[in-house]
């Protein structure tokens, strides 16, 4: 009964994929690498072949080139709200579902809507509009692709608050690199082919510097071929018999590092296209009556980071961490454990007790990996 249970739910998810429509990423390392303008030339290419094509959403940043490619391509009008006093524009989702075009074009999927929009952000709004069977090309910055944050921060030095979670990008069924040297891309901003001429010495001194600019084109590519390898394993050497990664990463009530733990644990998973978990356990000092209101309020945040990021949140009550680590391991059939380093308290609490003896035996004794993330 269970096995024809499952097997009504995976042809019925066959059916789901077969109507959604097909979803196209433009990623770059920044702003001013060509994305909107490869989006706007691909647009006048299907429109050219017959195909009914349409924009969503362009934004052009009053970039002349990018501006004129504008011309001739059938424009679904905005929707306009009021926000605290001033009109603003956002992209029609409806409109575009009930003139249901072939193909739309949508920009800066990052975006965060106008408060009273049906979504908080755009990248909801486009999958929405792939779940009524229309095809979408996109287009994101590296730098907004939620489990890199860390990295782009450290890079760059700062806090993108516009992020998009690692299970979209996931969706995408194909996923292209728009690249450009460093040298090219300051030369495009000195040329004022980016910002205007009284953003350019800023911008120069800022964030397009030689160094942040290779480092971030290096995380895309290695993002872009992360995804080419995934399409690869899942549609031609899917009849091989791989061992299939199952990660689990276990946090703390302690916000900053558990964020740094999913992150990197969901790199992990999006590397080797697997399942992956995010495990807390309530000891008896943490209980819901015990635990202090900020404690509360990070995990709840990062139970919400790792849903975003595709992970399947694990509760457990246990006084005993290490016990409850490998019981869960074993029952979620789980090939590597993602901890912080020893400063975290999830490690002191490991360490405070006898059974951190026991889960390292465990493990040796299994094909379980063990991975301490920095």
């Amino acid at each position: 009964m269970e096995e024809t249970r499952r097997s009504a739910e995976e042809f019925l998810d066959l059916i789901k994929k077969s109507r959604r429509g097909k979803f196209k990423i433009y990623i770059g390392m920044s702003a001013g690498v060509g994305k909107t303008f490869r989006m706007l030339q691909e647009a006048h290419t299907l429109l050219k072949n017959g195909i009914d094509v349409k924009l969503g959403y362009i934004e052009t940043h009053n970039r002349k080139e990018t501006q004129e490619l504008v011309e001739g391509l059938p424009v679904v009008p905005r929707r306009k709200l009021f926000y605290r006093g001033k009109e603003l524009e956002e992209m029609d989702v409806q409109a575009i579902i009930n003139l249901r075009p072939e193909v739309v074009i949508v920009d800066e999927l990052a975006h965060t809507n106008t408060e009273g929009s049906k979504n908080e952000k755009r990248w909801q709004d486009v999958l929405d509009i792939l779940e009524a069977g229309i095809n979408v090309i996109s287009a994101v910055n590296i730098q907004h692709i939620e489990s890199l944050n860390e990295e782009v921060k450290r890079i760059t030095g700062i806090e993108v608050r516009e992020r998009i979670p690692d299970s979209v990008l996931a969706q995408a069924d194909e996923v292209v690199n728009i690249d450009l040297t460093a040298d090219e891309l300051i030369n495009r901003l000195r040329e004022g082919k980016i910002y205007s001429a009284d953003k350019i010495e800023l911008a120069l001194t800022n964030f397009f510097r030689k160094e942040p600019i290779l480092q971030l084109r290096e995380l895309a590519l290695k993002e872009v071929a992360s995804q080419v390898e995934r399409k690869v394993e899942q549609e031609i050497s899917h009849s091989k018999a791989v061992r299939h990664e199952r990660f689990m990463a276990c946090i703390s009530s302690n916000e900053k590092t558990a964020r740094v733990v999913i992150r990197k644990t969901a790199r992990l998973a999006n590397y080797y296209n697997s399942k992956w978990y995010v495990l807390y356990v309530q000891i008896p000092g943490e209980s819901a009556d015990r635990i202090p209101l900020d404690k509360q309020r990070h995990l709840i945040n990062n139970f919400k980071l790792a849903t975003e990021l595709g992970a399947e949140i694990i509760k457990v009550k246990n006084s005993r961490v290490s016990a409850a680590i490998i019981e869960q391991a074993e029952l979620r059939k789980i090939t590597t454990i993602c901890v912080g380093k020893p400063h975290l308290n999830l490690i002191r609490v490991i360490l405070a007790t006898n059974v951190f003896n026991q889960l390292l035996k465990k493990l040796s004794m299994s094909e379980i990996d063990l991975v301490i993330l920095s």
